[in-house]
């Protein structure tokens, strides 16, 4: 038999989905791994969506998408995200996901490197390797508030770097950077001619600060910008993201989605063009709902005495467990779900930094995610089914 391609088995697997697939077999699982918002979609999108369908307005696309979107995006971008952009800048993708493939493909050659947020979300790491590329983690520390920290980062430049990775709102940290750290890092990337590939997909849930895009102040074209529709209107299985890019790049992108995808299915075309120009009640009620669970579940972690970062934005809790995961967080979260029914996802999965921590999805509904915080160990305390007693007790 012919062998496989080396490149196909140096691409790490997802420390996430590894828990989620376990916890699918499983009943009666209270489901906090992954990040799926619990709200509906808003109506008037549902509706859009249907049309299309019973319309059967299922022909190909062009490969950026449907004009309408692309200029609902443009539109959007210049009025709430400050960036000069117009249609022939958005490109419409199946997702965040594919949006940051293509971002990488676009500025990266076997061998080259680019430095990815640690902790940061699985696929930072798992997509330069898929290019025969190298992720080079640079270090959020909890005593800079997982900030990064711009002197270490010019140590890290090599004469194959290429690009750095922002993530704000940060999954799995849910920080958001201040405009200064944000002016810093372009600068950063300025003096070194790096690209800036900012990942903007939580940017609707941000409230310790306001969300700020790079891209509003990017004066030299370096940055590339990735959105999504998955978690601000509850769209992940549509599938809808958007990348903005420099003008002049229609035919190499033209040619890369006409390769991967050719289009966006057009029924989710016409669902993420209604919610984008739509009414953004749901919107605003959702960040409502997710603010408010993690205010709740901030609560019960102080009464359990167990450490946590508050989050400034995006809907998760990075919570530290290592007074119980003893060095293999991994491990922990496994037999965490095995024993107390509770899927998490282990903060190793998102990089070397996050051994000990635990990602929480606080998008569940409040009763699934107190019920499951509950039963996590105490520092010093008593087991955590006992602790889930005294809880239910109470």
């Amino acid at each position: 038999m012919p062998t496989f391609s080396r490149t196909a088995f140096d691409v790490p697997g997802s420390g996430i989905r590894r828990i989620h697939e376990i916890a699918l077999r499983m009943p009666g699982v209270l489901a906090l791994a992954v990040g799926e918002p619990d709200q509906p979609v808003a109506p008037h999108v549902l509706e859009a969506a249907s049309r299309a369908w019973l319309a059967d307005d299922t022909a190909y696309t062009a490969n950026a998408g449907i004009a309408p979107l692309r200029e609902a995006i443009a539109a959007k971008l210049r009025r709430v995200n400050g960036i000069p952009v117009d249609a022939d800048n958005v490109w419409v993708t199946p997702g965040a996901t594919e949006a940051l493939f293509l971002a990488l493909s676009l500025v990266l050659e076997p061998g080259d490197e680019v430095l990815v947020p640690d902790p940061g979300y699985t696929t930072f790491t798992m997509a330069p390797r898929m290019l025969s590329a190298v992720p080079v983690p640079y270090r959020l520390d909890p005593d800079r508030g997982f900030l990064p920290d711009v002197a270490a980062l010019d140590a890290q430049v090599t004469s194959r770097t290429r690009a750095i990775i922002v993530n704000s709102p940060s999954n799995p940290l849910g920080v958001v950077f201040p405009e200064p750290v944000l002016r810093q890092l372009l600068a950063f990337a300025s003096r070194h001619d790096l690209w800036l590939i900012s990942d903007e997909v939580y940017e609707a849930f941000a409230w310790a600060v306001p969300h700020v895009s790079p891209a509003a102040f990017d004066e030299e074209d370096r940055v590339l910008t990735v959105h999504s529709f998955s978690k601000t209107y509850a769209l992940t299985g549509a599938r809808v993201g958007s990348l903005v890019v420099p003008l002049g790049l229609d035919q190499v992108l033209r040619t890369y989605q006409e390769a991967i995808v050719s289009c966006v299915n057009t029924p989710a075309q016409h669902a993420a063009l209604a919610a984008i120009s739509g009414p953004q009640d749901a919107v605003a009620a959702a960040g409502e709902h997710y603010r408010g669970n993690l205010t709740a579940a901030a609560a019960l972690l102080d009464g359990l005495g167990i450490r946590y970062l508050e989050p400034g934005g995006a809907f998760y809790l990075w919570i530290d467990v290592s007074h119980a995961s003893g060095g293999d967080v991994a491990h922990w979260a496994e037999q965490f779900l095995l024993e107390q029914r509770v899927s998490v996802a282990p903060g190793s999965a998102f990089g070397a930094a996050g051994e000990g921590w635990i990602r929480v999805c606080a998008a569940a509904s409040r009763e699934t995610l107190l019920a499951g915080l509950a039963r996590l160990p105490r520092p010093d305390g008593p087991e955590p089914a006992v602790a889930a007693a005294l809880t239910a007790g109470a």
